[in-house]
């Protein structure tokens, strides 16, 4: 099993989502964060005053899926969060040992 960590732009959420539960993904976790990586941030303007906002707002979509999916949720992510500008984030690949549903106690892929 895999975890699957997108940092995504906020306004592409709903997009990623569906390309998600088209693949077959049943549960996801999403955070709201902030961060920077090569943008360094922006400058916004205010009452005619400048400021720098250095940690721009993302998404953060965690996903644990079987090693045969891995493949097709990272594309489907790729493609539709994708703008081709600086700032559209980053995925990360986990390997994860076990899961186990607190409910009724499964585990492995079982308990996804």
């Amino acid at each position: 099993m895999k975890k699957i960590e997108a940092i995504i732009r906020p306004f592409k959420l709903d997009e990623v989502k569906e390309a998600l539960l088209e693949e077959g993904i049943r549960g996801m976790t999403i955070s709201e964060v902030r961060g920077y990586g090569r943008q360094k941030g922006h400058k916004e303007i205010y009452r005619g005053a400048e400021y720098q906002i250095e940690f721009v707002p993302k998404i953060k979509i965690e996903v644990v899926v079987e090693d045969a999916l891995v493949e097709n949720v990272v594309e489907a992510i790729l493609k539709t969060a994708k703008t081709g500008q600086v700032g559209d984030g980053k995925i990360f690949i986990y390997n994860i040992s076990d899961v186990i549903r607190i409910r009724t106690e499964e585990s492995g892929t079982e308990a996804l």
